[in-house]
């Protein structure tokens, strides 16, 4: 078994950097700037009666529903995700995370580290709580 070169990072809840974009606040959990070499990992609540946002991103994307409900549109199918619920989504998908339901629904993303979103008429880009 190989020995780690680096320690642990502990990200605390408290001390997590937030970030708000329409319909979605997202908590930065796993990420290069604290401490993660490979997997990325954040907190996202989306408010009820979000449409999402269509984009796509270049590597396998997992959600892990924590609360509440959702409709995840992948490449055209609609997903009914809801508490307890995981989904896969592959790269390259275009994805859409809806929310039309009256309660929050919240969920924990994974994404390797330097996965790129893509957005119509926009350069790719990682997103702030994933870098």
């Amino acid at each position: 078994m190989q020995t780690q070169s680096r320690p642990a990072a502990h990200v605390r809840a408290d001390a997590a950097p937030t970030f708000s974009i329409p319909g979605m606040d997202v908590t930065g959990l796993a990420a290069p700037s604290r401490g993660a070499a490979e997997t990325c990992a954040w907190r996202s609540r989306v408010a009820p009666g979000s449409p999402g946002a269509e984009h796509s991103v270049d590597r396998e994307e997992l959600f892990l529903a924590l609360s509440g409900a959702a409709v995840i549109t992948v490449d055209g199918a609609e997903y009914a995700v809801a508490a307890g619920d995981a989904l896969v989504v592959p790269a390259g998908s275009v994805l859409r995370v809806a929310n039309p339901h009256a309660d929050a629904f919240e969920a924990i993303t994974v994404l390797p580290v330097g996965g790129r979103v893509s957005r119509p008429g926009a350069e790719p880009f990682v997103p702030p709580w994933a870098s």
